[in-house]
């Protein structure tokens, strides 16, 4: 039941993508599922005022002939919104068109009929349509009305080309040929077209050697490979660069039919392209148009005798790891290709179960992602949440980013594409590389999804968690948009499996402008408190250095006093020791004698600094020791003052001190005066 269910959604799928144009497989599926695969009203969803959909006579025939019964007449006119352009890789630009007429359409297939629109129903309005038109070595951009004609291409071409219009044929129509008065819009265009013309009446002039760089030009243009699905009688019209190789055309044929490639079997090939690994530009295929047919090969297994009996280089791929990645995701399970139940052919799952050390579970699933997708691919966060957490959230403003965690689910259809095209498209790595830290899980096994649960409910809170358990397999992967607060961690965006490389960029930038905004407040704020921090610990040094020097002030003024008394009591000491100096040189000294004694008396008038006058007898005989030790007893020692005679002026404290004052010249009187010493 599942395997019809598949088959039926991929003719839906198939329809809805001829009758709307839309090339984006992943938006095609969204669109679908937002009507719950209702094709009716999927395209009137997507086109309600350009293409009508037949509903009186479809509903009757649709319920006869489809699977799934009538729609009234609400759903099939509910519109959807319109998904954003699509800039995928050449796999998702395919647009599919409507099989053949002389193929018999499909019994379990719904039928639809497109008709223009009553003119009391909707009122027409013009749609502009573009068209890329290659000719030779040329590529021309046309844009025109859908009312206009086939004929006004080719007048425009003509002016463009110097090509006559009754030697031009224009092919690259989804409808086969068409005539020169074929009005656009009859034809049901998507917006963007791609033509080519060809010119069999005009021989070119080129020369060998023109042609041989006409031929390496080939390189930087764009191949048109009409393939044809035998079993599904369908024909895909993709667009591919000449850069592309066989390989990558049969892997993206895989994504569309559900073939693997290794089970491709392809006619139409030249037998120059005898290596899947050579680019279109070199295979040999005709440009700028090449039709090919692919169809499933009949033996589900092969055994060694049968791969040697295989005549078709192309039927075996040279990469057969990719079978293992591509089967799964379309509900084929991988014992039925290859008809066999071995558990050692299944592929590798991205994460061990139940690993009890994070960090080397994300060992293992950037070891797995590289061998499936590639070396280029995000740099992942090897370590904990917790520790990506801090590593993104925590440092300094300047210096802290966005968290990305990818989370990743092999039962999805959308991880393949999602991944290869996405996650390892070059602006993505290296937009993620540079702003964010990269965290991934694998939630394959309900093990890990427990466990990352708990994780988030830890670090992010029960509603992140909450949010995750409501999004369904067929929704993933997921890509979430982390960023730290003061407070909290806050998710910003929650991306699908189901989106493109420009709507993947224009919402990681968004994210980024918000966080900026936020980082520059918080750099202001970082600034600002580092600037307070700055000011309290000069704030604080000064007051250091002003307790220093107090102190230092303080011991000096401590010194002081010290010595201010130390020489306090060396100055008493020195008095003391002065006055007992004196005292015992008063008490030494011999008595004054009387002026009526019969021995010569010398009368000796001495005057002090301070102006007093000192006055005593000596006996002539005296010493002039007796003399100096007098005048140190009223305090005046011979080592501090000098005593001078007036006229004629004598140093008399330099004579001899044993002479007599009668030697000495001082008899009977004499006036002196002290003098301090220099």
């Amino acid at each position: 039941m599942a395997s019809d269910s598949n088959m039926d959604r991929e003719m839906i799928l198939a329809d809805f993508q001829a009758c709307t144009g839309i090339d984006n497989i992943a938006e095609a599926i969204t669109l679908l599922e937002l009507n719950n695969w209702d094709l009716v009203a999927a395209i009137n969803g997507v086109i309600p005022q350009e293409n009508g959909i037949l509903q009186s006579n479809f509903s009757s025939e649709a319920s006869q002939t489809s699977p799934y019964g009538p729609h009234n007449q609400s759903e099939a006119t509910a519109p959807v919104p319109s998904a954003p352009p699509s800039s995928a890789s050449a796999s998702a630009s395919a647009s599919a068109s409507a099989s053949s007429s002389s193929s018999p359409p499909s019994s379990s297939s719904p039928a639809f009929c497109p008709v223009q629109p009553s003119r009391h129903i909707v009122e027409r309005q013009s749609r502009m349509l573009n068209f890329r038109v290659e000719y030779r070595q040329r590529s021309t951009e046309v844009v025109l009305e859908d009312a206009s004609t086939v004929g006004d291409i080719k007048s425009i071409l003509e002016t463009e080309l110097q090509v006559p219009v009754s030697k031009m044929q224009l092919k690259g129509w989804k409808s086969g040929d068409v005539s020169d008065s074929t009005v656009l819009r009859s034809l049901h265009l998507p917006k963007n077209n791609s033509l080519y013309v060809l010119t069999p009446d005009i021989t070119p002039s080129a020369s060998t050697s023109q042609s041989s760089s006409a031929q390496q030009g080939l390189s930087n243009q764009n191949y048109l490979l009409v393939i044809s699905h035998r079993e599904a009688q369908r024909d895909y019209s993709l667009n591919f660069p000449a850069s592309k190789t066989i390989q990558e055309v049969k892997r993206n044929i895989s994504d569309l039919t559900n073939i693997p490639v290794r089970h491709q079997q392809w006619d139409g090939w030249p037998a120059s392209a005898s290596d899947d690994s050579m680019t279109l530009a070199s295979s040999g295929i005709s440009y700028p148009c090449h039709h090919l047919t692919v169809c499933r090969r009949s033996s589900p297994a092969l055994t060694v005798d049968q791969t040697d009996e295989c005549t078709d280089v192309h039927m075996v791929s040279d990469s057969e790891g990719d079978d293992f990645e591509d089967a799964p995701e379309f509900g084929v399970d991988e014992s039925e290709i290859f008809g066999m139940g071995s558990s050692s052919c299944r592929k590798s799952p991205m994460m061990p179960e139940n690993s009890e050390n994070e960090g080397d579970a994300l060992l293992h699933f950037t070891a797995e992602f590289s061998r499936r997708y590639g070396d280029c691919h995000p740099v992942f966060y090897i370590g904990s949440l917790e520790a990506a957490s801090q590593e993104a959230f925590y440092g300094k403003a300047r210096d802290r980013k966005l968290l990305a965690i990818y989370l990743h689910n092999d039962e999805s259809v959308l991880s393949n594409v999602f991944c290869s095209q996405m996650m390892c498209a070059d602006s993505i790595v290296s937009y993620l590389s540079q702003n964010f830290i990269t965290w991934a899980w694998d939630v394959t096994k309900e093990a890990n999804k427990a466990r990352l649960l708990t994780m988030c409910t830890r670090h992010f809170g029960s509603v992140v968690a909450q949010t995750i358990r409501t999004y369904k397999t067929d929704q993933f992967p997921l890509l979430l948009i982390v960023m730290g607060k003061r407070t909290s961690n806050e998710v910003l965006n929650v991306i699908q499996g189901n989106t493109t490389v420009d709507e993947l960029m224009m919402r990681l930038m968004g994210a980024m402008e918000i966080f900026t905004a936020q980082q520059q407040e918080d750099i202001k704020d970082e600034d600002e408190r580092e600037a307070r921090e700055m000011v309290k610990r000069e704030q604080d040094e000064a007051y250091r250095v002003s307790l220093e020097a107090d102190r230092k002030k303080r011991e000096a003024q401590e010194r002081e006093e010290a010595e201010q008394v130390r020489q306090e009591r060396i100055k008493k000491e020195q008095e003391e020791e002065r006055e007992a100096i004196r005292l015992s040189l008063e008490q030494a000294l011999p008595p004054e004698p009387k002026e009526e004694g019969g021995e010569p008396i010398s009368k000796l008038r001495i005057r002090t600094p301070s102006g007093e006058f000192l006055e005593r007898r000596f006996l002539g005989s005296c010493k002039l020791q007796v003399l100096f030790d007098f005048v140190a007893s009223k305090g005046y020692p011979s080592d501090e003052f000098k005593l001078l005679t007036t006229f004629p002026r004598r140093i008399i404290t330099q004579l001899d001190p044993a002479w007599s004052l009668v030697e000495a010249k001082l008899f009977p009187q004499e006036t002196l005066f002290l003098e301090a010493k220099e």
